[in-house]
């Protein structure tokens, strides 16, 4: 099978190669899958570069340990271990894939479900990291009820455009802040009011936000809870990913010691693979109720461009590898 590789740290467009390898083999609790899409995120391109360094404590110090980049894959089941249940040969399948940019992967049976009819193997393949962390940090850790105002800071990007979709399943009053050419984009995914930050500062609206989603990590932590409410939650949900040595450990940090002692929340989303969140995804993008926003799709062997694509931080929406 061919499959992307990585022997070496650096740019994405350097160091992965497609190679022909032997075809795995799932364990007693894995399927074999053939992929037909796989997604990348802002996190892929960050293992590839080994950047920022911390990450590099868990991922290998000199050179990556695991060499196969990629988590969210959709494709067809060829084979089952013997004690996985509820899943067969021939089911259309999405989740997490242990290195999804190959023709064929394992996946765990917990992080691997049917995909609904009517999803494409494209939109399935973009739902699981972007989709579970909106998912699961504005309904989770927000708490985000009907009625409530919510403010996505970088509505543009992967997590950012399914936070959008996300809120308003909720019931929320949603407001977006990107850039101008995205201001068309953040509409159409249903937001009630937008923000081009190229002309306004959120910081200066008269509004009250009950939860504030920040992926863009654009104003310190207390000066993006002056626009919560006195009881408002803000989740820094930014990797910062463009940190040289500890990414966001520093506003993680910050988070963790100042929440105790100011009225509103400050809560850490920490995204975490769970199989009826996955199923929940696939069914709002059945029901038309979320709609993922695909901006450009790769075959296998650019996948090097497309993970330098994402990297650079300016992606629209997700970014999707047909296999």
């Amino acid at each position: 099978m061919k499959a992307v590789v990585q022997d070496r740290y650096g740019p994405p467009g350097e160091v992965l190669a497609t190679r022909d390898l032997d075809e795995p083999v799932p364990g007693r609790k894995q399927v074999l899958v053939e992929v037909k899409a796989a997604s990348v995120n802002g996190g892929d391109a960050a293992l590839v570069k080994g950047m920022p360094y911390v990450i590099r404590l868990g991922t290998g110090l000199t050179r990556p340990r695991r060499g196969l980049p990629g988590n969210d894959i959709s494709g067809v089941v060829l084979a089952v271990g013997e004690d996985v249940s509820g899943l067969s040969p021939g089911d259309s399948v999405f989740g997490k894939g242990e290195g999804a940019f190959a023709e064929v992967v394992v996946a765990h049976q917990q992080r691997i479900v049917v995909k609904p009819e009517g999803v494409s193997f494209e939109q399935a393949a973009s739902l699981p990291v972007a989709g579970l962390t909106a998912l699961q940090g504005l309904r989770d850790a927000a708490d985000v009820q009907p009625g409530q105002r919510v403010l996505v800071n970088g509505a543009s990007g992967g997590v950012g455009t399914f936070a959008v979709s996300v809120a308003k399943v909720l019931g929320a009053e949603v407001t977006a802040v990107c850039s101008s050419r995205n201001v068309e984009m953040a509409w159409s995914l249903g937001a009630d009011h937008v923000i081009d930050y190229t002309e306004d500062d959120f910081l200066d609206t008269d509004t009250e936000f009950d939860v504030v989603f920040d992926n863009a990590a654009s104003r310190s932590l207390s000066e993006t809870r002056n626009v919560l409410t006195r009881r408002g939650v803000l989740i820094p949900n930014n990797g910062n990913l463009h940190s040289r040595w500890l990414a966001s450990l520093p506003t993680m940090a910050a988070a963790v010691v100042s929440s105790p002692f100011v009225s509103q929340s400050i809560k850490l989303n920490v995204q975490t693979w769970n199989r009826d969140d996955l199923t929940e995804m696939g069914r709002l993008v059945a029901t038309g109720q979320v709609s993922p926003y695909i901006e450009r799709t790769y075959g296998l062997a650019e996948t090097g461009e497309a993970v330098e694509y994402v990297g650079e931080g300016h992606a629209r929406g997700k970014v999707v590898i047909t296999v």
